[in-house]
């Protein structure tokens, strides 16, 4: 089995703290959100070859950190795209991927933003159980949140309707960036060739189980989808659990440090209030209150009350300037 994980896209909304860097490489905790699924890949010996597909704008960065961390699978797949606008739907991706490298197995498909609290090899066993086009399930809680993704519908664990981003959702069970295809299912390119088929995963899921069996894996576990500044806080909230976590060689001084808050190596701390927000590495905060906030490297804030503050890398902002 081979394994796709998707890591091209140019998560604007986080801008400018992903601007310049991969929404995967964020940390969450002591690791990254695509360094959980790339470790659990690298350990599983019924996945051969393992594809990151990424862009040609953030290509060297992946290279670098693989190569870093010490990983034998992975291997990049790149897109000819250095912006948002060139960027290929994720089905076209993956049709040019299976394509440009020659796969023909059985094929894994990760979003790489994507925190899941359930072991990748428990949803290959599920797979390899069923042995069907299988998806990742989870309940979302509301009929509003519902509304951004695939909406699935059940029978028993085989999929009997799917919906992309109903307006009026009539369940909250939706999929996650998360499926598994035997070879003779991976048709990307038969429906992309069908007739005004929109280049999304969701459509093409809705596409496929009109064909064929399709099975849902559902899980209650954990599910952050990192694309916003609201759910990766939330990711670091969960991993930290109210908790805090200070780097050995950050600064911390005069300062009262709240719940789910992650200072980065060489950032200093000093007389001021932190929750809920990450502060990264370089960075210097003074007479701050700061909460719910994003704070990238090498910046110096000073005297200043931030709430839902995204501020980006080699910023100075004193006395509310």
């Amino acid at each position: 089995m081979d394994a796709v994980v998707l890591a091209g896209g140019y998560a604007t909304r986080l801008w400018p703290v992903t601007k310049h860097r991969p929404k995967m490489l964020l940390p969450v905790g002591e690791t990254t959100v695509i360094d959980r699924i790339l470790t659990e890949l690298e350990t599983d010996d019924r996945i051969e070859n393992v594809y990151v597909s990424t862009n040609e704008r953030f290509a060297a960065e992946f290279e670098a950190h693989v190569e870093e961390e010490g990983y034998e699978k992975p291997q990049l797949s790149i897109e000819e795209t250095s912006a948002e606008d060139e960027k290929f739907g994720v089905v076209g991706a993956l049709g040019q991927l299976v394509a440009r490298e020659g796969i023909d197995d059985d094929l894994l498909v990760i979003a790489g933003d994507n925190l899941i609290g359930f072991d990748v090899s428990d949803f290959i066993d599920y797979f390899a159980e069923k042995g069907t086009p299988t998806l990742a399930a989870y309940d979302v809680g509301t009929r509003e949140k519902a509304k951004s993704y695939g909406l699935v519908e059940l029978e028993d664990e085989r999929v009997v309707d799917f919906q992309e981003k109903p307006e009026e959702p009539n369940s909250t069970l939706v999929s996650i960036a998360c499926y598994a295809f035997p070879e003779e299912s991976i048709r990307f390119q038969e429906y992309l060739d069908g007739d005004n088929n929109p280049d999304e995963p969701g459509w093409f899921i809705q596409w496929l189980q009109s064909q064929e069996a399709v099975h849902a894996f559902t899980f209650d576990d954990a599910w952050y989808d990192i694309g916003t500044p609201e759910s990766y806080l939330e990711a670091v909230a969960w991993e930290l659990d109210g908790g805090s976590l200070i780097a050995e060689s950050a600064t911390v001084e005069g300062s009262e440090i709240g719940e789910n808050v992650h200072v980065l190596p060489d950032a200093e701390v000093v007389d001021s209030t932190i929750e809920e927000a990450v502060i990264f590495s370089d960075t210097t905060v003074e007479d701050c209150e700061i909460r719910e906030s994003i704070i990238d490297k090498d910046t110096h804030v000073a005297n200043l009350d931030l709430a839902g503050a995204l501020i980006g890398a080699h910023t100075q902002i004193t006395n509310g300037q």
